[in-house]
């Protein structure tokens, strides 16, 4: 594009007025953020409207003038005949003008408020896509892993604080790497966090793998968890919010096996 035949052509001042069609606005407005010279100009034009309207805006003495002159008040004033209407209604004319301009200059304002907020709507739409498609990237990648065949799957049943609970581990020994499904457990109280415990059975030797954190935010509720561990079972606790050294087992809420 040339942007100086773009701003000579007279096409930011029609902006600015207000006459231009709908999607010749929206032209300009896209142009005008991608350019910022264009984006320079058309402040220009703005502001020499606004100081314009302010030098030709009559004061209370302006009108006070007028009035005498036309009452004859003024001890100089020429008889009533002499008095040049042409030039007053001249001048009323050019106020009535500016205040038109001004009123489609806010109107225009006002139309450039809106695209703004249009635009603003499409990029959170367009974020909210992108979200979307990054999580059913991660959606596909966890279904590969969970396929996977060096995958060992411990179901984990409720336990007596929590019959109805349930939660699966997906646990890759060769990538030390365990995947905690967590839909079936209810959600923690205000303060508690749920801990994963890797376990070995004789003698019992609990190991934590870390908190199910932001269990409220995450929707999948599927968290991945570090696991060197030479594991034999798998717990979930419900501790204190920032996890406890040892799991606490009147709040064992899932436990599962693994089999060999």
């Amino acid at each position: 594009m040339d942007i100086k035949e773009y701003i000579s052509s007279g096409i930011l001042e029609l902006y600015v007025a207000g006459t231009l069609s709908e999607i010749e606005n929206l032209e300009v407005y896209l142009n005008a953020e991608k350019y910022p010279e264009i984006k320079k100009e058309i402040e220009a034009i703005e502001a020499s409207i606004l100081s314009l309207s302010k030098s030709v805006s009559p004061g209370v003495k302006g009108f006070e003038a007028i009035k005498v002159k036309i009452n004859g008040k003024n001890a100089g004033a020429p008889p009533l005949k002499q008095i040049n209407w042409g030039a007053y209604f001249g001048w009323a004319a050019s106020l009535i003008f500016m205040a038109g301009l001004m009123w489609v200059f806010q109107e225009n304002r006002q139309l450039k408020s809106d695209i703004d907020q249009a635009a603003k709507e499409k990029v959170s739409l367009e974020e909210q896509i992108a979200e979307s498609e990054t999580s059913l990237e991660k959606t596909k990648i966890l279904l590969e892993t969970i396929r996977d065949k060096n995958i060992t799957v411990v179901a984990m049943g409720g336990q007596i604080v929590a019959p109805n609970a349930y939660a699966k581990a997906y646990w890759n020994k060769k990538e030390q790497q365990v995947y905690i499904d967590a839909q079936g457990l209810p959600e923690p109280p205000e303060g508690m966090v749920y801990q994963v415990w890797s376990l070995k059975l004789d003698p019992l030797t609990p190991t934590s793998m870390g908190l199910l954190s932001d269990f409220t935010m995450d929707n999948n509720r599927v968290f991945a968890l570090a696991n060197p561990n030479d594991s034999e079972a798998f717990g979930i606790t419900l501790e204190p919010a920032g996890g406890s050294e040892s799991p606490n087992l009147d709040q064992l809420y899932a436990l599962g096996v693994a089999v060999s």
